[in-house]
């Protein structure tokens, strides 16, 4: 089981780097999805050892709204305000991609500092989870269009629930329920200020909004 989780951590990285360097919103959404799905995955494996029908329960919600209910949501938005299909990059791919690289190195600096007496493979999770999280911040920081900020805010989430699987064995259940809950109304509600600011302005490119400056 550990080489299955291996191999699905590895995918997630993946999906983190594949991110990073896409240029079209479609794509940064699909990612996200598979991301999430792996994600998935790791969940089950971890139910199945530890025989909990809580991480069940997660399981299922991370399926039904991260999955399948936000990438639908983004995706239909991304419809609906009819708005080019570029993530807007500050950074272009190529110099995000070593700098999402470099992310990757200073997570493994820091989780073998942090963390020297975990074993090889605690300390693997650890690296990923640190990674995908540091990953989200910066496509949050370094796209402007509010779509794509919204997809590293959740790419953000996704590393601090590895995190929290790696270092504690996951959160506690009710604590997990909440957050699923907040993700599925953040999302909803970002998705009513993005069409309203692109009805508004015309475009979700946040920048725009400095010209309002006085």
């Amino acid at each position: 089981m550990t080489l299955y989780i291996g191999i699905l951590y590895s995918g997630i990285i993946l999906m983190a780097l594949l991110m990073v360097t896409s240029k079209r919103l479609g794509a940064l959404i699909r990612s996200f999805a598979a991301q999430s799905f792996l994600l998935f995955l790791v969940t089950i494996l971890f139910a199945i050892k530890e025989s909990s029908a809580e991480m069940y329960t997660v399981a299922f919600l991370l399926l039904s709204i991260k999955v399948m209910a936000v990438p639908y949501l983004l995706s239909k938005m991304v419809r609906r305000i009819k708005t080019d299909a570029t993530t807007g990059p500050i950074v272009n791919p190529t110099l995000s991609l070593f700098i999402a690289m470099l992310l990757i190195y200073l997570s493994y600096l820091f989780a073998a500092r942090l963390f020297p007496l975990y074993d090889r493979v605690q300390e693997s999770s650890i690296v990923i989870a640190l990674a995908v999280t540091l990953i989200g911040l910066f496509i949050m920081v370094f796209r402007m269009k509010a779509i794509a900020q919204i997809v590293g805010l959740l790419v953000m989430e996704n590393g601090l629930f590895l995190i929290a699987s790696a270092v504690s064995g996951g959160m506690p259940f009710f604590v997990e329920i909440a957050i699923f809950f907040d993700i599925f109304v953040c999302v909803i509600i970002l998705g009513m200020f993005v069409y309203k600011i692109n009805k508004v302005f015309t475009h979700i490119d946040v920048d725009k909004l400095q010209e309002l400056k006085g």
